[in-house]
C-alpha cells in the first residue's frame, strides 16, 4: 500500500461526521504523521474536540507563501446505503472507499504526503510552505478556517492557496480540459414570510390561507428567468473551449451541445439562482395557517450583493400578495485573478501530465473556504485537485453520497501535483 493510500485509509477510519465533528482526532493523526517526518506542526482549537492542524516549512528568503488547504470534517453516512462500512477506509479494486474519500480527506492526505516527502528530501522553500487541515467546513459554525483567520491570522496568512472545488477532467469537442475554480458565487439566503388569516380548515372560505399564497410565490420563483451576464471566469472558459465568445444567449446551447452537464454548470454562472427549499406552515392539520415561512437558497454572482438583488426579488414575487422579505447572512462571492504565478503553475502541470490537455478556469456555483482567505488577506486562492482516472460525472454522484471512493491513481497524481506546485512557486 502506498504512503498516501495508507494515510487516507487511516483518516477515513476517524469518524469526523459534522455535527458534531470531533476533528481533533484527525488533526492529531496528521500531526503525528507529519512530525515523524520532521515537519513543524501546531494545533489550534476554539474548543478542545474541534482542532485545526497547521503545519509549516519555513521559507529561507523573501519568496511568496503557499498554503495547501483542506478540511477534515465529513457529512453524515448511513451504513445501510453503503457496499462497505463508510468509515472502514477499505482499499478495494484500486480505490479507497469511505466517507471523505472525495470530500475531502483525499486532498488532505495528498497534501500531507507531499509536504512530508519534500521535507525528507531537504526541500528549502524561498517562502513559507503551509498546510492547514481545518475543522467545520461542512457546517460552518465558526470552528474552522473562519475562526483561524480571525483568532490566529498569522497561522494561515498566505499569498497563494490551493483548495478543493476544481480539477475535473472534461472532454469537450474532442479536446481535454482540467477545470480550475478561481471564483465562487455568493450564498445569500432569504426568507419570505407570507401573511394570511387563520381559520378552521373545515370552512376554508372564512380564512385567508397563507400556504396557498406561498404556492403562488413558489411558482413565480420557478418560472423566473433572471438577466444573464458574462463575467470573467465564464468568458475565459468559453473562449478556451469554443475558441470564441458567442452572444450570451447562445453560450449555454453551444456548451450543452458538447456536454450537457458543463452547459448546466455554466448556466448557473450566468445569473443569480433562486431555489425554494424549506417551508413551515400550520402545525395542525385542521388549522389554516396565517403565516408561512418560505426559505429560498439564493446564489449571486461574484460582486453582487443582497442589497442590489432585493429589487429583483420583489419584482419577481409581485406586489399582490402580502409578505415580508428577510435576507440571512451572505457568504462567499469572491474571486482571484487569472494572471498569477499559481495559474501558470497549474497550466504547466496539466501540460506536463497530459500533453495536449489544457487548464481552464471557472467559478464555483457554491462556495468553499477559499473566500475566508481572499477576504482576510487578499490571497490568490484556487480550487484544483486533478482527477484523471475517475470521470467527473461519476465523482459528482459520489460526493456526499453512498459508496464514496477515489482511485489510488488519482491520489498519487495529486501528491505529484502538490509537490510540483511547491517547486514551481517556492523554489
Amino acid at each position: 500500500m502506498s504512503e498516501v493510500t495508507d494515510l487516507l485509509s487511516r483518516l477515513i477510519q476517524v469518524d469526523t461526521t459534522n455535527p458534531p465533528g470531533n476533528e481533533t482526532a484527525a488533526a492529531e493523526l496528521l500531526r503525528d504523521y507529519l512530525e515523524a517526518n520532521g515537519v513543524e506542526c501546531e494545533l489550534y482549537a476554539r474548543v478542545p474536540e474541534r482542532a485545526n492542524l497547521v503545519a509549516r516549512v519555513r521559507g529561507t528568503g523573501d519568496g511568496p507563501s503557499l498554503l495547501l488547504l483542506g478540511h477534515t470534517d465529513v457529512v453524515l453516512a448511513d451504513p445501510a446505503e453503503w457496499s462497505v462500512p463508510p468509515f472502514s477506509g477499505e482499499v478495494w479494486d484500486g480505490e479507497v472507499w469511505g466517507r471523505g474519500a472525495l470530500d475531502m480527506k483525499s486532498q488532505v492526505a495528498a497534501e500531507a504526503v507531499a509536504l512530508a516527502s519534500l521535507v525528507r528530501e531537504g526541500f528549502r522553500p524561498a517562502g513559507d510552505l503551509i498546510l492547514a487541515s481545518t475543522a467545520d467546513e461542512e457546517v460552518g459554525d465558526g470552528f474552522g478556517l473562519q475562526w483561524l483567520c480571525e483568532a490566529h491570522p498569522d497561522a494561515v496568512r498566505c499569498d497563494f492557496a490551493i483548495n478543493e472545488g476544481g480539477g475535473d477532467r472534461i472532454e469537450l469537442g474532442g479536446a481535454t480540459f482540467y477545470q480550475c475554480t478561481t471564483a465562487e458565487k455568493l450564498t445569500a439566503p432569504f426568507r419570505i414570510l407570507v401573511k394570511g388569516r387563520s381559520g378552521h380548515a373545515s370552512m376554508p372560505s372564512i380564512a385567508d390561507n397563507a400556504l396557498v399564497k406561498a404556492a403562488t410565490l413558489i411558482e413565480r420563483i420557478a418560472a423566473y428567468r433572471p438577466e444573464q451576464q458574462v463575467q470573467q471566469e465564464v468568458e475565459a472558459f468559453t473562449r478556451t473551449v469554443l475558441g470564441e465568445l458567442p452572444p450570451t444567449a447562445d453560450i449555454i446551447d453551444r456548451l450543452r451541445a458538447l456536454d450537457e452537464i458543463t452547459g448546466e454548470v455554466v448556466r448557473a454562472l450566468l445569473a443569480p439562482t433562486f431555489s425554494p427549499t424549506m417551508i413551515t406552515a400550520s402545525h395542525k392539520r385542521n388549522v389554516i395557517p396565517a403565516l408561512v415561512d418560505l426559505e429560498v437558497d439564493c446564489r449571486l454572482l461574484p460582486g453582487q450583493t443582497p442589497a442590489q438583488i432585493e429589487p429583483v426579488v420583489r419584482a419577481m414575487l409581485g406586489d399582490d400578495i402580502e409578505y415580508d422579505l428577510v435576507f440571512g447572512e451572505a457568504q462567499g462571492g469572491t474571486r482571484s485573478s487569472l494572471d498569477t504565478p499559481l495559474w501558470r503553475a497549474i497550466e504547466s502541470f496539466v501540460a506536463e501530465t497530459e500533453p495536449g490537455a489544457r487548464a481552464v478556469p471557472l467559478a464555483c456555483p457554491g462556495f468553499t473556504d477559499s473566500h475566508w482567505l481572499r477576504e482576510a488577506f487578499g490571497t490568490v486562492a484556487y480550487g484544483f485537485f486533478p482527477m484523471r482516472s475517475m470521470p467527473a460525472d461519476v465523482s459528482a454522484t459520489l460526493i456526499h453520497s453512498a459508496d464514496e471512493r477515489i482511485p489510488v491513481d488519482d491520489l498519487e497524481l495529486n501528491v505529484n501535483w502538490f509537490r510540483f506546485a511547491a517547486h514551481a512557486m517556492l523554489a
